[in-house]
């Protein structure tokens, strides 16, 4: 009976350590696996917020001007000593007795903003982004801005310019810079930088 307690006892133990040992490599095998999945994932890196002009590559080399003779119903905004023009929701500015349509400066203050807005919502910000312009409500005026970096828009505005910076591929308008990504299963487009003009 001994004998019997014995080799049981035995072949008990050896069947314990043959599992521990096996249950320690499997356990060892999903760390290394879920490390080798980490390693493989690409994740795109994003633009630091400043960007300098000089790092920014435009896929066409000339933007084409569209320019008008007159604007009727135009409204006159003075920003750092110059005149601006703004009508039927978008901004120009004077050259040589023709109007050039151009993106807002940072700082602008109107009344309105265009009617087809979206509201856009980020960290502590409210945005109401038209034509690819963010503004901010200050009492009863609206201040074009800068919006942070993270913010996400669903579309962009139709004549922003696709740009690549260290090789990668980004879009942009008004000096903003987006990134596409998904959200929800949606495409989305996310602000990773501004650029600096020099």
């Amino acid at each position: 009976m001994k004998t019997f307690i014995k080799r049981y006892a035995l072949s008990s133990l050896v069947i314990i350590a043959f599992a521990s040992q096996a249950s320690g490599q499997s356990r060892g095998n999903s760390v290394s696996k879920s490390t080798s999945v980490t390693k493989t994932t690409a994740v795109k890196k994003t633009v630091s917020k400043r960007v300098p002009s000089t790092k920014v590559t435009y896929k066409t080399p000339m933007r084409k001007v569209v320019s008008v003779r007159s604007i009727p119903n135009r409204k006159v905004i003075k920003y750092s000593g110059q005149e601006y023009y703004y009508a039927n929701n978008k901004y120009y500015t004077q050259s040589r007795g023709r109007y050039i349509a151009i993106a807002p400066k940072i700082g602008f203050r109107l009344n309105s903003i265009p009617p087809n807005y979206k509201r856009v919502a980020f960290n502590n910000y409210n945005y109401f982004n038209a034509q690819g312009v963010f503004y901010v409500q200050i009492n009863n005026e609206f201040k074009v801005v800068e919006p942070e970096i993270g913010t996400i828009v669903y579309e962009l505005p139709e004549d922003y310019e696709k740009i690549a910076i260290d090789g990668l591929a980004y879009y942009e308008y008004a000096n903003i810079i987006y990134e596409k990504i998904q959200v929800d299963g949606s495409r989305a487009y996310q602000v990773v930088g501004i650029i600096d003009m020099e």
